[in-house]
């Protein structure tokens, strides 16, 4: 097996943005749907131990009032993630004072970073696939960002060890002008058919995007939805 991050292989792959995206690949599952309203971010939220406090982590997580984020594969290199994205959204809200930052913009800015650590010696690509959801002045925007720094805009989206079960689902059930609440449902919907044991409210987050902001959903609300 080889460790070179920056040789190609005979094949013309780098081995170890493979092995990053394996690293992706076998996460805990994660969603993202656009409707007419918004977008919905939704995660499995894995608890190994009944020790764990399960509110001390969030899968999901907002990079400002109307941009949110979520991962599937190494939770610290998303942190590392969070914290550029962050900065990267101050410094262009001090620049432009009173104008939203593109989605896009932020999605690049994450992208160029993630393709830079494949071609760098001394570190390793991210082991993780993230999703920009968010709210500018063209509307709600969804974005994938992938280890080797490829990223594109989506309808729908899934990562994860049940990512390929789940986006069967949603090209299924997929069609513009989505309500929120028809997006809700196929996104538990999905999440049931992969999930192996129960959902619950301890066991998924889920988050809405759009011109309001972002909000993560209540244990209580996601109780509502999982009975209906």
């Amino acid at each position: 097996m080889s460790f070179s991050l920056t040789t190609f292989a005979d094949d013309g792959q780098l081995k170890q943005v493979n092995n990053a995206l394996a690293a992706s690949n076998n996460g805990e599952t994660s969603l993202a749907l656009k409707t007419k309203d918004g977008i919905i971010l939704a995660s499995e939220k894995y608890i190994n131990s009944i020790l764990i406090d399960d509110t001390s982590f969030q899968k999901i997580v907002p990079m400002s009032k109307y941009i949110g984020a979520t991962y599937s594969g190494l939770g610290p290199d998303f942190k590392v993630l969070c914290k550029k994205s962050r900065k990267d959204y101050q410094k262009y809200q001090l620049e432009f004072i009173d104008v939203l930052m593109p989605i896009h913009s932020l999605a690049k800015d994450c992208a160029n970073l993630m393709q830079e650590y494949t071609q760098i010696g001394g570190v390793r690509p991210f082991g993780l696939c993230t999703f920009y959801a968010g709210y500018d002045r063209t509307g709600n925007h969804l974005y994938q960002v992938d280890p080797s720094g490829a990223y594109y805009e989506l309808k729908a989206g899934a990562l994860g060890k049940g990512r390929q079960k789940a986006i069967q689902s949603l090209e299924r059930r997929y069609k513009d002008g989505l309500s929120l609440d028809d997006g809700l449902a196929i996104i538990i919907d999905t999440l049931r058919e992969g999930y192996d044991g129960e959902l619950n409210e301890k066991n998924i987050e889920i988050a809405i995007v759009n011109s309001d902001g972002f909000r993560l959903l209540s244990s209580e609300d996601i109780k509502n939805y999982l009975r209906d």
